[in-house]
């Protein structure tokens, strides 16, 4: 699995993450899904540079362009429902993709361990096509695998982007063991800790509780 830090240059990504992080930002849940969905249009452009291209002639009022546009068969893949402003940035750039939705989410034992569940899924048909799978935080990457395992269980992509803006270094280290090699996870910030319950520190706190309010 390649990893692409785009956090690692100096760029307007890096003030919309840092917004995103911020504990006083933070309460405007508005602005903080605004930021997600930028980030989305960011990371859509820099993937769109992996993409085949084509030239075709494009008919204007006055004559005739030759324009390189992409080929590829874009399929945009989220995880519920932390992953829904980015996936609507990713959207934006690649309007015309297919799409896929998974329900994962963390389940308690009365020790404090967590297992992934899965309650719901649907996607297209992946093969020879490329696959982008979106979601806020990579914390352990049990849930980003989970539903990566869910969604080639009936079909194959060609290629897989894995868009995580807030990823921890564990996380990272697990997913280059269990993906296969023609995987770029995308991020924008590697963080060095997890607290005991497996949330990124300094992370940015629960990304759909900040999105869409807190659940019981």
């Amino acid at each position: 699995m390649k990893v692409i830090n785009l956090g690692e240059g100096d760029s307007i990504l890096n003030t919309y993450i840092a917004q995103m992080r911020d504990k006083t930002v933070q309460k405007d849940s508005m602005r903080f899904r605004t930021n997600l969905e930028r980030v989305g249009h960011i990371f859509g452009y820099e993937i769109s540079k992996q993409l085949s291209y084509s030239k075709k002639d494009v008919v204007t009022p006055l004559g005739t362009a030759v324009m390189s546009t992409y080929d590829t068969k874009v399929v945009l893949a989220t995880i519920l429902r932390a992953g829904l402003p980015l996936y609507k940035g990713l959207l934006d750039c690649f309007d015309n993709a297919e799409n896929c939705f998974v329900a994962a989410y963390r389940k308690y034992d009365k020790e404090g361990d967590f297992h992934i569940n899965t309650e719901y899924i649907t996607c297209p048909d992946l093969t020879g096509k490329t696959l982008i799978l979106a979601d806020t935080m990579l914390a352990t990457g049990s849930s980003i695998e989970v539903a990566f395992n869910k969604i080639l269980e009936d079909s194959k992509p060609e290629y897989i982007h894995l868009v995580c803006p807030i990823a921890s270094i564990y996380a990272i280290e697990y997913l280059q063991k269990h993906l296969p090699a023609n995987t770029t996870l995308w991020t924008a910030a590697v963080d060095e800790e997890l607290t005991s319950h497996s949330y990124i520190v300094p992370g940015l706190g629960d990304a759909g509780d900040l999105c869409f309010g807190e659940k019981l």
